[in-house]
């Protein structure tokens, strides 16, 4: 019981963790890790019983739960970290524009990050009950590599969470660099009831007009 104290402690740290992605953007009184972590397990639970085939939702909702826990250890990432310029003026440009990378680079990023957080999470887990230990792996690994329909399902999920925060941020803060979430959302995503949901957020954040930033 103490080991199960201990990592609910840890845990509890990504109440305090502001998402790097806004930290970036300066965006002040960032939403933090847990918040997200909130909201997307409730997002991928009404989002996955729209869809029209049948998805484990008990192991969506796990998914959610830990999908970010590592990031006690590892920390939160954005794509921009390896290129992100350290003069504001010139951050502020960049962070304008959706990131291109080669596909060697790609692999190369992926590998590191994926490792970071592994290493993160099993650090963190380690000492977790063997059965728990492993459920919670297996979930991890699932929603990284998109192993089922359930991991797939929520890998965009997620992506459409924070698409649905950046807009808050922009309609709320003039200058937010809203554009590269929606050419990322235009992308990555192809799932119907997550491109339905993708074109009711333009409805209601954007009257139907791209965003200038």
């Amino acid at each position: 019981m103490d080991e199960i104290i201990k990592f609910f402690s840890n845990i509890g740290k990504l109440k305090g963790l502001p998402r790097r992605g806004w930290v970036i953007r300066d965006i002040k009184n960032p939403e933090s890790i847990a918040e997200h972590t909130f909201r997307v397990a409730i997002m991928a639970w009404v989002l996955a019983v729209q869809k029209k085939y049948k998805l484990n939702l008990e192991k969506i909702i796990k998914m959610a739960l830990i999908h970010d826990i590592c990031e006690v250890y590892s920390g939160d990432t954005t794509p921009y970290d390896s290129i992100l310029p350290k003069n504001k003026k010139k951050r502020q440009e960049l962070l304008k524009t959706w990131p291109r990378f080669s596909e060697e680079e790609k692999k190369i990023l992926a590998e590191r990050k994926y490792k970071k957080e592994k290493d993160g999470l099993e650090k963190l887990i380690k000492d977790l009950p063997p059965k728990l230990k492993q459920e919670i792996m297996n979930l991890w690994l699932d929603y990284e590599k998109g192993l089922s329909p359930e991991g797939k399902f929520f890998r965009h999920a997620d992506r459409i969470e924070t698409f649905l925060q950046a807009s808050e941020y922009w309609r709320g803060h003039k200058n937010f660099p809203v554009k590269p979430f929606w050419i990322q959302a235009r992308e990555l995503h192809d799932d119907p009831v997550l491109l339905e949901f993708i074109e009711q957020i333009d409805k209601e954040f954007h009257k139907n007009k791209k965003p200038k930033n």
